[in-house]
């Protein structure tokens, strides 16, 4: 009986470690590529190749737009350097209809799967942590399912939150799947078409030999809108907090 139960736990501790492999996998290229990938996905490289990919979006449209999508894919899932260089991209290549359409897709893929890599690791042992937890972090955890979908949309409409700190975050204290790839979709949408926006003219950029200014994120008529949003977020949780301060008094 000893031995059987001996194996058991064997298999298990080892499904529990092969877990934490899709997790590990990612901060390791994540690292790797920060050293190996910055100086090539960039606006430089891009200036070097724009005629070529230009041709090629000519006669190969779908081709182009499946490998953009799937590169996208990578960068976001991988949390690897490039991603507003990929953005800005795809309103170079397409427009802004459709490059937002693609910079959308292909984000929201991304972050899905560094969520899931997330959830299914260090994620699992962290939300248990956290349900059977008293005192304060069960406050905490009761107030963030109380508020999901108001706090996911914070963090994807506050410009200052790193994108992969919105990824990650989430998927280690348990939010509901659905709740964030609906506020991930939804949320990225505004930043998105600011950045397809920006490649939309950087055809005219590079003809001055110049380098897109991606400081305009920050110019208060692009600043502001965010804000907003933000504070709109934000709404549904100031109201259910000043109920409850006057239900308690």
């Amino acid at each position: 009986m000893d031995k059987v139960t001996t194996k058991v736990d064997a298999a298990a501790e080892k499904r529990g470690w092969t877990r934490h492999i899709p997790l590990a996998l990612i901060f390791g290229v994540a690292v790797l590529g920060a050293f190996t990938l910055r100086d090539y996905l960039s606006f430089d490289t891009l200036r070097d190749n724009r005629e070529a990919l230009l041709a090629f979006r000519d006669d190969h449209f779908l081709l182009l737009a499946g490998g953009f999508v799937a590169l996208y894919i990578v960068i976001v899932a991988f949390s690897l350097p490039g991603a507003a260089v990929a953005s800005v991209t795809g309103g170079f290549l397409f427009g802004l209809v459709l490059g937002t359409l693609f910079n959308v897709v292909a984000a929201s893929i991304g972050a899905c799967a560094i969520f899931w890599a997330a959830r299914l690791g260090l994620g699992q042992a962290l939300t248990a942590k956290m349900a059977a937890s008293e005192g304060t972090v069960a406050k905490l955890r009761k107030g963030l399912e109380e508020n999901e979908i108001s706090v996911l949309f914070l963090l994807r409409l506050v410009p200052a939150v790193p994108f992969f700190v919105a990824n990650l975050l989430p998927a280690l204290v348990g939010v509901k799947f659905r709740n964030f790839a609906l506020t991930t979709v939804l949320g990225i949408i505004p930043g998105a078409l600011v950045f397809t926006w920006i490649g939309v003219g950087l055809g005219e950029v590079f003809d001055r030999g110049e380098s897109p200014d991606l400081s305009l994120l920050w110019e208060p008529q692009i600043l502001a809108p965010l804000l907003g949003l933000s504070a709109l977020a934000a709404l549904p949780i100031v109201i259910k907090a000043l109920r409850g301060r006057k239900a308690g008094e």
